[in-house]
C-alpha cells in the first residue's frame, strides 16, 4: 500500500504525507511528529526551532532571483483528528495509518486519513526539501493540537515569526480561497446521580445506533446528518414515556469536532412488557433509518438482550437527561447575514457518557459572530443547569474577520484565473481555521487559506483527491512565484 501511495503524482507531495502518516499524531499526542519534524528540518540544514508549547518553526532562505519577495508563512498543523470504525481493530497511539488509493481518491483503513492537515504539512515539507522550485524567504510554521482546543496557535508568542504572508494550507475544497472563519468554545455539562437497584423483575438490552456518516462538525453541520447522540435520545425518550425503560448506561460519540457517527445504551425493561417494547422499537428504528436514508444509507438502529446490569439511573435523573438532551440545540443555529450560504451559528452535541453515577455532555459551539456563539452558549448552561448539571466553559478561540481588500487575496484570485481559466470562489467557512488566533499577535501578516479537496474530515470516510492535489500544488507553486516584492 505504501509503495502504491509513493508513485502517485505529485511524487514530492505524496511521498512526504507517506513518510508523516507513518507517524503516530493524534492531538495533544504530537511528541513523535514534534521529533520528526525537528529531525526533518534539521536533517536539510535548516534553522528548525521548537517554541515553549511544541509548535516547529523550520527557515529557508530565498532561491535565487526571489531575495526581494516578501517573506512568506506557510502554515499547517501536525495533528490529527483520530476516528475509526467500531469493528476496525486500529491504535492511533502506536500504529501509521493505513492507506490504499480507490480510483481517484486516497483513503485509510477503517480510520480517518489524517489529510486533515497531513497534506498541507507534506506540501511545505516538499518545499523545504526542493532544490529547484523558485520561492522566496519561507518561515514553516507546524503548529500542534489544532483538532482539540488551538492551544498550539494559542500559544504561539509574537515576534517569533518575521513573514509578512501567511499561507494557511488547510482548506478543503480546491476551488475556494477562505479569508474568514467561525470561532468556538467547548461546553461541558457534568453531574453526579445516585443509582438505585435493578428492579427484579427487568430485562436488560443493548439499544444501538451505527452507521452514521459523521463528518466534520463545522463544514458538514449543515447537511442534516444524523447525529447518534440526539437519535438516541429520541428512541430513549420514547422508551421512557411508553415503557418507563431505565438506563443503565449511555455511551455516544467521541470528539467534539465530529459528528457523532455511533452511540449505544443499557437499558432495562419490565418483563412483562418485553414483547411490545421490541415491536414497537422496530417501528421506532424503521421510522428514523427511513427519515435518515438520503444522508446517511448506512444507518442501522438495533436492541439486543444482554445481561441485566446491578443498578440504573433513577427515573427523576433519567427525565432531566432527556429532557436536558432533547432541549440543548444541535446543528445549525443561524446563517451569516453577511455572507450567502454561510452558517454563522451552530453546536454540535459531540459526547454523551452516563455510568456508574456520573455523566458528561461534551459540546463544541462554534460562530464567526461572538454574539451569536455567547448566546448559544448561554442557552445551553441554561438547559443544562436547569438540569441540575455544573456547566463549563473552555478552549475559547476567536473567528477570523474577512478582509476582502487582502493584497495576497488578489494575488490569488488572479494566478487562479490565470491557470484554471474561471473564477475562484472567495469564501469564509465554519470551521475553525488558525488564522484568527494567529492574527492576534501578527494583526499585520496578510492571511489566507486554501487547499486540495478532502472529503469526510474527520471521520473514517475522510478522502483526498489525487487529480485535486495534483491541481493544489501546481497552484501552491505559482502563487510562491508571484508573491509581491518587499
Amino acid at each position: 500500500m505504501g509503495k502504491e501511495i509513493r508513485e502517485l503524482e505529485p511524487k514530492e507531495v505524496w511521498n512526504k504525507f507517506a513518510d508523516l502518516n507513518a507517524v503516530p499524531r493524534p492531538s495533544k499526542k504530537e511528541e513523535r511528529v514534534i521529533e520528526f519534524m525537528m529531525d526533518f528540518g534539521k536533517n536539510l540544514g535548516l534553522e528548525t526551532i521548537k517554541d515553549e508549547v511544541g509548535n516547529v518553526i523550520i527557515r529557508k532562505v530565498a532561491t535565487k532571483g526571489m531575495e526581494d519577495r516578501k517573506t512568506v508563512i506557510l502554515q499547517s498543523h501536525l495533528d490529527m483528528v483520530h476516528q475509526k470504525n467500531n469493528d476496525t481493530d486500529f491504535d492511533f497511539d502506536t500504529q501509521g495509518i493505513q492507506m490504499y488509493v480507490d480510483g481517484d481518491w486516497v483513503r485509510a483503513q477503517g480510520t480517518t486519513l489524517g489529510a486533515d492537515n497531513g497534506l498541507g504539512v507534506a506540501t511545505i515539507m516538499a518545499l523545504l526539501e526542493s532544490k529547484d522550485i523558485p520561492h522566496p524567504a519561507l518561515e514553516a510554521l507546524f503548529t500542534i493540537d489544532e483538532e482539540t482546543g488551538m492551544t498550539g496557535a494559542k500559544g504561539l508568542k509574537g515576534g517569533l515569526l518575521k513573514g509578512e504572508i501567511l499561507l494557511n494550507l488547510d482548506t478543503e475544497e480546491d476551488d475556494e480561497i477562505d479569508i474568514g472563519c467561525a470561532g468556538g468554545v467547548d461546553v461541558t455539562a457534568k453531574a453526579v446521580y445516585d443509582e438505585e437497584k435493578c428492579p427484579e423483575d427487568s430485562v436488560a438490552f443493548i439499544i444501538s445506533v451505527k452507521g452514521l456518516s459523521g463528518g466534520h462538525s463545522g463544514m458538514d453541520i449543515h447537511k442534516g446528518l444524523g447525529n447518534a447522540n440526539k437519535l438516541m435520545n429520541g428512541l430513549l425518550v420514547k422508551a421512557a414515556d411508553k415503557y418507563n425503560i431505565k438506563i443503565a448506561e449511555i455511551n455516544g460519540g467521541g470528539l467534539r469536532n465530529a459528528i457523532p457517527r455511533e452511540s449505544t445504551a443499557l437499558v432495562v425493561v419490565n418483563g412483562a412488557y418485553v414483547e411490545k417494547f421490541t415491536q414497537d422499537f422496530e417501528k421506532w428504528a424503521q421510522s428514523i433509518t427511513n427519515d435518515f436514508s438520503a444522508t446517511d444509507p448506512s444507518l442501522k438502529i438495533t436492541v439486543q438482550p444482554t445481561e441485566a446490569p446491578s443498578k440504573v439511573m433513577g427515573s427523576k435523573e433519567r427525565e432531566s437527561l432527556l429532557t436536558a438532551l432533547n432541549d440543548a440545540h444541535n446543528g445549525v443555529y443561524a446563517m451569516s447575514a453577511s455572507m450567502e450560504d454561510l452558517v454563522e451559528t451552530s453546536n454540535n452535541i459531540a459526547r454523551v457518557e452516563v455510568k456508574g453515577g456520573s455523566l458528561k455532555i461534551a459540546c463544541l459551539t462554534r460562530s464567526s459572530v461572538e454574539a451569536g456563539k455567547n448566546e448559544l452558549t448561554s442557552s445551553l448552561k441554561s438547559v443544562f443547569k436547569k438540569a441540575g448539571y455544573e456547566v463549563n466553559l473552555s478552549g475559547d478561540y476567536p473567528g477570523w474577520n474577512p478582509n476582502p481588500d487582502s493584497a495576497i487575496l488578489k494575488v490569488l484570485q488572479a494566478k487562479y484565473v490565470e491557470l484554471f481559466k474561471e473564477e475562484p470562489n472567495v469564501v469564509a467557512c465554519h470551521a475553525g481555521l488558525e488564522c484568527g488566533i494567529l492574527g492576534q499577535n501578527y494583526p499585520e501578516v496578510d492571511m489566507i487559506s486554501f487547499g486540495p479537496t478532502i472529503k469526510g474530515a474527520h471521520s473514517p470516510d475522510e478522502r483526498a483527491s489525487i487529480s485535486s492535489t495534483q491541481k493544489f500544488w501546481k497552484y501552491t507553486l505559482s502563487i510562491l512565484e508571484s508573491t509581491p516584492k518587499t
